[in-house]
């Protein structure tokens, strides 16, 4: 069997990869986009986001229609009401305990290898368990790695 040689980009231009070349190049999957905070108070690191109007997010909840559409988490440490600030749609989010905390309502941060979802009782909060009323919606948010970071992976609703 013939070896291959692989195709690569050098300089624009499609070549095959050289005797003794090596492929080393970083890839981030992260996507973060600027939006105006629509509410009427600050919004926090890891609160969840739906998209409002055009350019605008509010604190997303998982107990109707219009505000279950997670856009992703705040990036930024807070963005002022009217400010605008960073929103991760996905890849991992990192922030201190205590951050975590103030939207997931614990204590000490995350829990390693656990799900979040999106609360159906109080607008911008995660939570590890799943809602279960009827009406409600499941949102899958992502999966804790460690007290300090989320792999962001949100899921579509499903209404229960």
């Amino acid at each position: 069997m013939a070896l291959k040689k692989p195709l690569v980009l050098n300089g624009g231009q499609i070549e095959q990869l050289q005797t003794g070349d090596t492929l080393d190049a970083s890839c981030s999957e992260v996507d973060v986009v600027t939006m105006t905070n629509g509410e009427a108070e600050s919004l926090v690191i890891g609160a969840p986001v739906y998209v409002q109007a055009a350019g605008t997010v509010k604190k997303a909840k998982a107990d109707a229609s219009g505000t279950v559409q997670v856009l992703g988490l705040v990036k930024s440490t807070s963005i002022d009401p009217s400010g605008s600030g960073s929103i991760q749609t996905d890849g991992v989010l990192t922030a201190a305990t205590d951050q975590w905390d103030a939207v997931t309502g614990g204590s000490g941060g995350l829990t390693a290898g656990s799900v979040y979802y999106l609360s159906p009782t109080a607008a911008g909060q995660l939570t590890t368990t799943a809602p279960g009323t009827a009406g409600q919606f499941v949102v899958r948010i992502g999966m804790a790695l460690n007290a300090t970071e989320l792999d962001i992976s949100v899921f579509a609703p499903m209404k229960l």
